[in-house]
């Protein structure tokens, strides 16, 4: 734990240490031979006194200091003010029964009120940058320079100085300052502070890279495609450092419940201190009754648990690749139970390959004459039958593209044709039609059929399982697609999507959510996924938008509340479960917490308790929510 410490913990946690010291061995002396005593004089409690605000001092200065800091604002009621209240209060109680030649009573419980308060402070600074560190590895990635060539050398510039169209050079070791495009080199990139994913990524001439990697192996030239502002990293950084003020209704609750709560049990105390101490004049047992109400009623363990809960919540999903722009989308994701999926480059990779050939033992010729008809197009059906043929392909083709049809490749008297159910019949070829699912390219030689090759947009291969899972957790999930009736029924049948909508225009599939959300439940929220580029306006209209592959997309960041930084549907599952363990959490803060204070406060108020069990009962609540708030984060490492 020691290495994972700030200075300033470290000399908070030396500072505790030390008092808890001193503390002790004052109180066990000051036990075994009575400290008033020590000198025979009407001024003995003055040793005793001297000694633990010695000790008070020392833990307690920055508390006092912000207490009336607060209140010259105008900020009165704060945990500090009360912890200021109730301490001070316990000392003038500790001089009264000095000087009336009581018992003193007071000093130790005011030094230990606050021992125990800076214990409670310290576990709660060490939660909070347990869980900043999995967002602040995120704010790492601001890149401090770019490296531009000039006639004078290599001259490093700010990153907001370049401008689109520049070459910068990146060196082993250094981060990629902005967006662009790889025009010379090749090399290994670390992407893992963007996305999570701790395999790393090869990139070579051609190739995009985005702003905030880490370039790893070898020297590589890149031309800016984005200002500073417009790159990724830019926008991540903005996304992260507003999620904080994005508050959630439960954070909002314990807000306004501290501004009611606070004066109303420092009214409560002096009430409890004024009206039955002038009743029965004893004095002395009442006020010491409110100021052991007072210690326990501070606000702690409610005000700093149920923030650092939803901190914990969102740190924990950055370290999954998955940037959530705020608490209350936490806290809505967990209610989402109908999850709308849109299907290219979403439940699919949005690329087209090769799934099926006519005839296995034929295959090769097959390919071998498609990839000679299609060998000049760049048409991404060209490419995939390319790709996967694999090898060389013939030359010296004459190829002439027909329109709507496909494509003639001639030689000599050799003649390919290579294209759809129009170009066979317009050539007289006798050909076996073929009704799969997807684009089918048929091919045939000298007026000859030679078979089909099938070409589909590809599932990703986790795509089953997530749907498997979210349909386990009772989530309703549909698909809305712009693709026709007969490819849409084969996905969701293949996938097992509870149902689905086809042949939409982007303005169809808003009205299609719309009658989604019309149709939900009380409490029940619907979340759309998408590849946040065409789908923006569903994603915002959606009670969560959830963005899929947004490095690199402006749209998917601006647009959604959730931006997964892999192109993986499993941090849709990973997200959920971090939002259901988040809120499990802060509502089991919530009710511990008020339950015990309610109790204590109770005891406090009646006597039966003393100033001790209050402070137990305070800063104990608090550390017990705080670490009960700490396992947002390491559950979700186990997983």
């Amino acid at each position: 734990m020691k290495n994972s410490l700030s200075k300033k913990q470290k000399k908070n946690m030396t500072r505790i240490l030390i008092s808890l010291v001193a503390f002790l061995i004052v109180v066990i002396t000051d036990k075994i031979v009575d400290l008033a005593k020590v000198t025979d004089s009407n001024f003995g409690w003055l040793l005793p006194f001297c000694l633990y605000f010695a000790i008070y001092a020392v833990i307690g200065y920055d508390v006092l200091f912000k207490a009336v800091r607060n209140i010259l604002h105008g900020q009165v009621f704060d945990e500090n003010f009360l912890m200021g209240i109730a301490t001070l209060g316990a000392f003038a109680l500790g001089i009264y029964t000095g000087v009336s030649g009581k018992d003193i009573e007071g000093f130790d419980e005011a030094c230990a009120v606050l021992l125990f308060y800076q214990v409670g402070e310290f576990f709660q600074s060490y939660a909070t940058g347990k869980s900043r560190k999995s967002i602040s590895a995120l704010m790492d990635i601001r890149p401090d320079y770019a490296n531009i060539e000039t006639d004078e050398g290599v001259v490093e510039v700010d990153p907001e100085d370049v401008e689109i169209g520049q070459i910068i050079l990146v060196n082993p070791g250094e981060k990629i300052p902005l967006d662009g495009i790889v025009v010379k080199g090749s090399s290994t990139l670390d992407t893992k502070a963007l996305t999570g994913e701790s395999a790393p990524s090869e990139v070579g001439e051609g190739d995009e890279v985005i702003s905030g990697c880490v370039n790893m192996t070898s020297q590589i030239q890149v031309r800016v495609t984005k200002v500073f502002y417009d790159s990724t990293v830019s926008k991540i950084l903005e996304l992260v450092e507003n999620a904080s003020s994005r508050k959630s209704k439960a954070e909002n609750f314990i807000t306004k419940f501290a501004k009611y709560y606070t004066p109303a049990v420092v009214g409560a105390a002096l009430l409890l201190a004024v009206i039955p101490g002038a009743i029965s004049g004893d004095w002395y047992s009442w006020i010491y009754r409110a100021l052991s109400f007072l210690v326990v009623s501070c606000p702690c363990a409610l005000v700093v648990s149920i923030p650092l809960s939803f901190f914990a919540g969102i740190g924990s999903a950055s370290k999954h690749g998955i940037l959530v722009k705020g608490s209350n989308y936490l806290e809505m994701l967990n209610k989402a139970n109908v999850f709308v999926f849109d299907k290219t480059g979403t439940l699919t990779k949005g690329n087209f390959a090769v799934t099926d050939i006519s005839s296995q033992e034929n295959r090769d010729e097959i390919l071998r004459l498609a990839a000679i008809a299609e060998q000049g197009s760049s048409h991404p059906i060209a490419k995939s039958i390319l790709q996967h043929y694999g090898k060389e392909v013939d030359s010296g083709y004459t190829t002439t593209n027909v329109a709507g049809q496909g494509i003639i490749a001639q030689k000599s008297d050799d003649v390919i044709y290579c294209g759809n159910e129009k170009l066979m019949r317009e050539n007289n070829v006798d050909f076996a039609p073929h009704d799969g699912v997807g684009t089918v390219v048929y091919v045939a030689q000298g007026g000859k059929f030679v078979g089909w090759i099938l070409i589909s947009d590809e599932l990703k291969e986790e795509t089953k399982d997530v749907i498997d899972e979210l349909n386990s957790m009772n989530c309703k999930t549909v698909m809305l697609t712009g693709d026709n009736e007969r490819v849409a029924k084969q996905v969701a049948a293949q996938v097992g999507l509870t149902s689905y909508q086809a042949s939409l225009l982007p303005q169809n599939k808003v009205e299609c959510l719309e009658k989604i959300l019309a149709e939900k439940g009380k409490g029940d929220a619907v979340c759309f996924v998408g590849d946040g580029i065409n789908d923006a306006p569903v994603l915002m209209r959606s009670d969560i938008g959830i963005a899929m592959g947004g490095v690199g997309s402006d749209a998917a960041i601006e647009a959604s509340d959730i931006v997964l930084m892999q192109d993986d549907l499993r941090g849709i599952a990973k997200a959920k479960r971090i939002a259901k363990k988040t809120m499990s959490v802060v509502i089991q803060n919530i009710v511990i917490s008020l339950a015990v204070k309610a109790l204590i406060m109770l005891l406090s108020a009646l006597g039966i308790t003393g100033m001790w069990l209050a402070v137990i009962g305070d800063v104990g609540v608090a550390i017990v929510a705080i670490l009960n708030a700490m396992r947002v984060n390491s559950s979700s490492k186990r997983k």
